[in-house]
């Protein structure tokens, strides 16, 4: 569709984060500031206040603290070259080519880009006095300052990360509610695709809860992250023993006991610890088991065999889940 020669935009393409108003609101902030107290190249403060907004609170602190400390190893270098040498071209470039691996060696390369905004304002000054000190050391207090205090607030992520919970319970009940159909039926259509889109999702789900660690300064873990460690580790068994459920040559009797096994648990997947009361169910499956007959051949045989090596792989899954404590959902009560 184009409307009045222009190609339609897809609005739904163009967002507006909340780390993006806080760094245009900062910024704002940081020049106004600096712009009332009259500083020179008072822009250069929101320049600053951009470069310590960070997506957690913790990154933002070290941001600050590896471009002050940048800052103020640039200043060093400045005098000594400028003052020393010149203020030509090539003094600053033989002075970046020194400073540069001096902060590396600090670990405090990421300041680098403010460390050269107040380096490029000495070497506009043509001189050092106590005045452009001052003014610049007043340029990183208000640009750092700002930055960190705008990067106080984080939203409540909470709801996404009770999003992300629900879809990997939801994911994992689909997962053996058809392998327990298979193990009935001997064949499905499945095609196994909630097995990709649980490792998408445990995969960004410890990734926003490693952010909400980063967001509290005296929170070394979050128990999201922990139950989604833990689904992952289920997951690699899930993915471990679901060929030797897929590959069985014949369909036998202890399929119908481990099918019934996994409608149950399918049925109750949930952030609860229910772990031990499975464990007991499932020894009553290997019970049920060697009361039936032996194999008549090679295929069946085989077939017990996989269910038998599966079913101990399930208790493994169990003994992960059992091992958690159990995540407390606000709202809501675990089953």
């Amino acid at each position: 569709m184009k409307v009045a020669g222009w190609e339609a935009v897809d609005l739904k393409k163009f967002s507006i984060g909340y780390r993006t108003l806080k760094t245009a609101i900062g910024a704002a902030i940081a020049i106004a500031i600096a712009q009332y107290f009259e500083l020179a190249s008072y822009a250069s403060a929101g320049i600053l206040t951009i470069l310590c907004v960070q997506p957690t609170k913790k990154k933002s602190l070290h941001a600050a603290y590896t471009r002050f400390v940048a800052s103020i190893v640039g200043m060093l270098y400045a005098f000594l070259s400028f003052e020393l040498f010149s203020y030509h071209p090539l003094t600053l470039a033989g002075m970046l080519v020194l400073f540069i691996p001096t902060i590396v060696s600090l670990k405090v390369a990421d300041g680098f880009v403010s460390s050269a905004v107040i380096i490029m304002h000495i070497y506009a000054a043509k001189g050092f006095s106590l005045a452009l000190v001052t003014n610049e050391f007043a340029l990183m207090a208000i640009g750092y300052g700002t930055g960190i205090a705008i990067n106080m607030y984080m939203p409540d992520i909470q709801k996404e990360l009770n999003y992300y919970r629900v879809k990997i319970e939801e994911l994992y009940s689909k997962i053996f509610l058809e392998i327990a159909s298979y193990l009935r039926q001997g064949d499905t259509l499945w095609d196994g695709q909630e097995i990709i889109q649980a490792i998408k999702t445990l995969n960004d789900a410890k990734s926003l809860a490693f952010k909400d660690v980063e967001n509290h300064f005296t929170r070394r873990q979050n128990d999201y992250y922990v139950y989604f460690d833990m689904r992952e580790q289920q997951l690699e068994i899930i993915e471990r023993v679901l060929p030797k459920i897929t590959a069985l040559p014949v369909i036998v009797q202890e399929a119908e006991i481990v099918a019934d096994f996994l409608q149950d648990l399918g049925e109750h997947v949930h952030s609860g610890n229910t772990a031990g009361h499975f464990r007991e169910k499932l020894e009553l499956a290997k019970r049920d088991f060697a009361e039936l007959p032996l194999p008549t051949n090679h295929q069946e045989f085989v077939a017990q065999a996989a269910l038998y090596q599966f079913i101990e792989e399930m208790d493994r899954y169990l003994e992960i889940k059992q091992s958690f404590k159990g995540l407390k959902v606000k709202g809501k009560r675990p089953q």
